[in-house]
């Protein structure tokens, strides 16, 4: 009886310490919707379900540790909500980023990124022309292109060198023109027209060495944010699964823990009773 009511507040107590990275990768997100994947309305889901198992967590570790039953079915009906919540929201998340990835290109260390290879929810929201305005923008005013140059030694990288970086989605997709192209580096984010366009790739006649421009209405832009998207959420993904498991043990331990504080409720009051009842027979004996 009281190992289960102090095993539900020794796992409430790690549920919510755990509680704190499912906030932190909220805020991670946000930070990156900041900074480059610009899609401010993700983080929010992880934030809110964050938030609340820390409030449940310390309801179900006062009813266990006090023995209050209020506190305890309070702490099951909400917890049972955040389960559903949290296995919707990594569903979801999986179900949205199941397809795509970077094609390696030869003799390059990046890879190149083509919208054919994402499907759903996901890259429809991101490619529609509405919403791409606001995130094209977004990269803009994040500066992720001008932070692509490098300089060694005080002396811009050359185009070897340039092949053999690891791009990350955004910069490849967004930031130079795609390799099937057939443009001939200068810097950069600066690719001259050689040895003539590949006319299979719209994203060839999008390209502009305007700074502003550069291949921000491309799909492969598009793609960069889808990639980055999915390589965000498949980490925050990950930290999740490990906290349903714990989330859902501690579940179980608490409707034992309800259970025997309830007995114990329904018991008192009878064996306060034949106590009571016992005492005169003993005095008159």
């Amino acid at each position: 009886m009281r190992t289960s009511n102090h095993l539900i507040g020794l796992l409430n107590f790690l549920t919510f310490l755990l509680s704190i990275p499912i906030l932190g990768g909220g805020i991670w997100l946000s930070s990156r919707a900041n900074s480059t994947d610009c899609m401010r309305f993700l983080q929010w889901p992880l934030i809110v379900i964050g938030v609340a198992i820390m409030v449940v967590s310390l309801a179900g570790f006062a009813g266990a540790c006090y023995r209050n039953t209020f506190l305890m079915r309070f702490y099951l009906v909400c917890m049972f909500f955040i389960i559903a919540a949290l296995i919707s929201f990594i569903i979801f998340a999986y179900g949205v980023t199941d397809k795509g990835g970077g094609k390696p290109v030869d003799n390059r260390a990046y890879r190149d990124y083509y919208l054919q290879d994402y499907s759903g929810w996901l890259k429809d929201r991101v490619a529609s022309d509405s919403y791409w305005g606001k995130i094209s923008s977004c990269i803009r005013e994040s500066k992720a292109c001008k932070k692509i140059a490098v300089t060694v030694n005080g002396v811009p990288e050359t185009e070897s060198m340039f092949y053999l970086r690891k791009l990350n989605p955004i910069q490849s997709g967004c930031c130079k023109p795609p390799t099937d192209c057939g443009y001939t580096y200068v810097n950069e984010t600066y690719w001259t027209p050689g040895g003539g366009l590949a006319g299979t790739n719209p994203d060839c006649s999008l390209w502009n060495n305007d700074q502003d421009q550069l291949c921000y209405s491309c799909s492969s832009c598009k793609v960069g944010v889808l990639a980055s998207l999915r390589h965000s959420w498949r980490k925050v993904s990950v930290i999740n699964i490990v906290i349903l498991i714990i989330l859902v043990i501690a579940y179980v331990v608490g409707c034992g823990a309800y259970r025997n504080n309830k007995r114990i409720d329904n018991d008192e009051p009878y064996g306060e009773a034949r106590m009571t009842k016992a005492q005169p027979s003993r005095l008159q004996f």
